[in-house]
């Protein structure tokens, strides 16, 4: 990887600059964000100047949006949650599904978010 730098003054300083594409980091990406600045600084660096903290920073999150999202499925289908009891008593479809969604996110924080060291 070459480095540009500029002269300013008599010093030279890295000529960086901050990518144009707009990324998507929603809250699993920033609570993925904070680990690594606590737990894993060398990587967070690395990663900072790389280039590539915020690309990885959205993989994870879409990832464990969709992971979230494919685990209430699961769940409400193995439970028999259907389009009827919403119908019928919708806030026993509404607890269930929350506490659905809670298990997932548990989950999905615990081994997606704050166990992802293999992936590093």
């Amino acid at each position: 990887m070459k480095i540009e730098y500029v002269k300013v003054g008599d010093y030279y300083i890295p000529a960086l600059t901050v990518p144009n594409k707009k990324y998507n980091i929603g809250k699993y990406g920033r609570l993925h964000r904070e680990f690594l600045k606590e737990y894993r600084p060398s990587v967070y660096t690395t990663k900072l100047m790389d280039g590539t903290l915020l690309e990885y920073l959205e993989e994870i999150d879409t990832t464990s949006k969709n992971m979230v999202d494919k685990i209430v499925k699961d769940l409400a289908a193995k439970s028999d949650i259907t389009e009827e009891l919403k119908s019928t008593d919708q806030m026993k479809w509404v607890g269930l599904m929350n506490n659905f969604k809670h298990i997932a996110e548990e989950f999905v924080i615990s081994e997606i978010v704050y166990g992802w060291e293999a992936r590093i």
